[in-house]
């Protein structure tokens, strides 16, 4: 797809840093879990018959996630975005890192990267057959996994990935199995790495914090939500890839971990992350 070079979306956050104003709450703070499914649903449903209508392009898909950071907001969640200048002095495109606590970063993340890079998510097949969020993440020309065999999953996102990032398309990646409200190392693969690797191109590691919408008990992409957690997103400096990658996949897992420590959410073991 071409669309994203030719119309670029306005930055809806500008800047290094955005912080949720004190005064962004509103009356849907009262039942936040109610408000947001229930508005949330009409964002989705409009954005998903826009795709269908193949009338879904970056722009579109940048004011979606704008809209899903105002409307969480109106139900008391505060936002702290950081690094965005990290991602400003990178040229070209790159493979993006991070942890993946919850549905919240596939929703919001599209406003922080798209206006500045074309990029698209590594995602698993099932994704793809929701109605309405299926045809959003579709139009995107996202890396399709099928979670049934490692190894064609890796095959998938080498050849998949390489290819979007030679036409100039950044790449998300989630190197965990499943969202998980911790981060162990041991489970964080470096298939992001190893992408980065193959197609010449740097990373950058993203350290997350977005569990103030959690995991569903019965449907786990649609989970509560808390406004007493805030949300952190923090994007840290471009890595070149050197070697094997394993200094810069430690490096990765080490950023991680210190953010999410200095953000209240400690590992599994004391001094897991290091210093």
């Amino acid at each position: 797809m071409s669309d994203e070079s030719s119309i670029a979306p306005q930055v809806p956050f500008p800047g290094d840093e955005y912080i949720t104003p004190a005064n962004a709450g509103a009356f849907e703070s009262l039942w936040p879990s109610f408000f947001f499914t229930w508005y949330v649903v009409d964002i989705i449903r409009h954005d998903g018959r826009l795709a269908a209508a193949g009338r879904y392009r970056g722009r579109e898909w940048v004011e979606g996630s704008r809209r899903t950071v105002r409307l969480l907001e109106r139900c008391g969640v505060r936002f702290h975005f950081s690094g965005m200048d990290n991602i400003d002095r990178t040229a070209g495109p790159c493979v993006f890192v991070g942890n993946h606590m919850s549905t919240l970063e596939t929703f919001v993340l599209p406003s922080l990267i798209q206006p500045r890079k074309p990029v698209t998510f590594v995602v698993k097949e099932s994704l793809l057959k929701y109605p309405w969020f299926g045809p959003v993440l579709d139009s995107r020309n996202p890396v399709v996994v099928r979670r049934v065999n490692p190894r064609e999953d890796f095959s998938a996102v080498m050849e998949g990935g390489a290819e979007r990032l030679a036409a100039g398309r950044s790449v998300i990646v989630f190197p965990q199995s499943t969202r998980t409200p911790f981060f162990d190392p041991a489970a964080f693969n470096s298939m992001g790495i190893k992408l980065a690797k193959r197609a010449g191109v740097p990373v950058i590691p993203v350290a997350l914090r977005t569990d103030a919408w959690a995991n569903g008990k019965y449907i786990k992409d649609y989970g509560g939500i808390n406004p007493a957690k805030a949300v952190h997103i923090r994007f840290g400096e471009a890595l070149g890839v050197i070697g094997n990658g394993r200094v810069e996949h430690a490096e990765v897992c080490a950023f991680i971990g210190r953010n999410l420590e200095e953000w209240g959410m400690p590992g599994l073991a004391s001094g897991l992350f290091g210093s």
